[in-house]
């Protein structure tokens, strides 16, 4: 009998190291779900880690960046290199669909193709109604709005588009 081995490419083992880290303000979105990592290189046999934050002064950058190191440590990785790059600018449509819909089965209404906060008509994610109504633009962070469904009179956050 021949035991099948799974061997994993050295780039597939960092991906499946990155989908492990999880983006701390919202956190059912892994860091490729969020469309976070831009490129994954080596150097000198070192992982590099290209991530796009979701706006520039995102206050979980940080915290981002020392999840992404602590992941690689604990798999035996101690020389892994992070760059941070703003340009492209991050969008939304580098969300994952598997992301999109993790969002919404967490209660937060997943982007949509516009990109700018509607008035109404987000669909809730609760009840899946488009009988919303728009609270204020600024959610339960920045890169959030916050609706009302005006059918099942529950509140939830919008991930804006960018």
């Amino acid at each position: 009998m021949v035991k099948k081995v799974n061997i994993l490419s050295e780039e597939e083992k960092i991906l499946s190291i990155l989908e492990k880290v999880y983006d701390p303000e919202v956190p059912v979105l892994s860091v490729p779900d969020l469309g976070i990592i831009r490129k994954i290189d080596f150097e000198n046999g070192s992982p590099v880690i290209t991530v796009t934050t979701t706006y520039s002064g995102c206050p979980a950058t940080e915290v981002i960046n020392n999840d992404i190191r602590m992941a690689f440590l604990e798999h035996g990785y101690n020389n892994i290199i992070i760059k941070n790059q703003l340009s492209p600018p991050w969008t939304t449509e580098w969300m994952s669909e598997a992301g999109k819909r993790k969002l919404k089965e967490y209660g937060i209404a997943p982007p949509d193709k516009k990109f700018s906060v509607p008035k109404d008509g987000i669909e809730c994610p609760r009840c899946n109604s488009i009988n919303t109504t728009l609270i204020s633009e600024f959610g339960s962070t920045a890169c959030k709005a916050l609706y009302r469904c005006n059918d099942c009179k529950e509140p939830f956050d919008y991930f804006k588009c960018h």
